[in-house]
């Protein structure tokens, strides 16, 4: 029988299985795409999630980044990171860096869905296959979770993603993002020649009407873009449990807040080793501490921006303060990476 069994390869499913594989476990990832899979995401990683990739033995090509900066027109406020540099990574090469490092540990990855979900004492059965745990790494909007029953009502104001490629030389080691009344641009840098914009907005429409609310940032952004549109959203997601029984969830189909402050693939992959451990200890049912206590800092501080933003009166001065308290920025910039 498998010992782990994962619906979804993307970052967190393919993590999920190199921590198993590297712990001696049997891990078989069924994804109904082929690699490697794209999906709207700020491409960059904190200090932290690029440190996680190494141990794993995974080092995919980037551009390293310092820090973050603010700006809304009128206002800057950076801050550098205090503990090593992070890395700014196109989704397709972090996932393509990931899947060599899953092969190379004799991880399956199976075309397939998970559609079904049956389990007992002794196991899980899902997509053809027997195993002893089935881990849910299929996304946002996850059918594994919504099988389960395991989402909550998610009430109030629905934001959404949309990222786009530019071919521009990097201008700057930091992530920059830039503040509008309806929404914020983030550009990542991800390699010598390339950038992503990253546009999160509670607004609906497309690409282009949301990106001409930055005019400085669309002075800088030469030429057409390069990539297609991708989207997601909505982002909030409200999970009952990580834990229903022999099935586990992490990365984004164990909850989201938001994309705001830009941690979902570091969280991914530090959620992923923590199940792992969990598992082989045989206390699964820890998993769901340690997932609150890996996300608390996250969570805490994504939420009170998100409050701040919500209000169009304190939205104003979310830059201002950060440029006038550089001590609080910085502060807050290193307790998330």
């Amino acid at each position: 029988m498998i010992d782990v069994l994962v619906a979804g390869g993307g970052p967190a499913g393919l993590a999920t299985a190199i921590h198993a594989a590297a712990a001696g476990m049997e891990a078989v990832v069924v994804e109904p795409r082929p690699g490697p899979v794209d999906k709207a995401c700020g491409e960059g990683l904190m200090p932290t999630g690029a440190a996680v990739l190494r141990s794993m033995g995974v080092e995919p090509d980037g551009w390293p980044l310092r820090g973050i900066r603010y700006l809304d027109g009128r206002h800057e406020a950076q801050a550098a990171f205090r503990d090593g540099r992070g890395l700014g990574v196109r989704r397709t090469t972090l996932h393509a860096a990931l899947s060599r490092r899953a092969a190379e540990l004799g991880v399956r990855v199976v075309p397939g869905k998970v559609t079904e979900v049956r389990q007992d004492s002794g196991g899980v059965e899902a997509a053809g296959f027997r195993a002893r745990w089935l881990v849910a790494a299929d996304g946002l909007h996850s059918p594994v979770r919504s099988m389960l029953g395991l989402d909550l009502p998610v009430r109030g104001q629905r934001r959404y993603g949309l990222r786009q490629h530019y071919p521009v030389a990097p201008w700057t080691d930091f992530v920059e993002v830039h503040w509008a009344p309806d929404g914020e641009a983030y550009v990542t840098p991800v390699a010598r020649d390339l950038v992503g914009v990253a546009v999160l907005t509670s607004r609906r429409g497309g690409y282009p009407e949301r990106l001409a609310a930055f005019p400085a940032l669309l002075d800088r952004l030469n030429g057409p873009p390069v990539t297609q549109v991708r989207g997601a959203g909505p982002l909030r997601q409200r999970v009952r449990a990580r834990v229903a029984g022999r099935v586990l969830l992490v990365g984004d189909a164990a909850g989201y807040v938001d994309a705001l402050t830009g941690e979902g693939v570091a969280l991914a992959l530090l959620s992923a080793g923590a199940l792992v451990r969990c598992l082989r200890a045989g206390a699964p049912q820890d998993y769901e501490t340690a997932w609150l206590r890996l996300s608390r800092r996250h969570r805490l501080l994504t939420g009170a921006l998100l409050s701040a933003r919500r209000n169009p009166a304190s939205a104003r001065l979310i830059v201002p303060a950060a440029h006038r308290l550089p001590a609080v920025f910085e502060a807050a910039v290193r307790a998330l990476a």
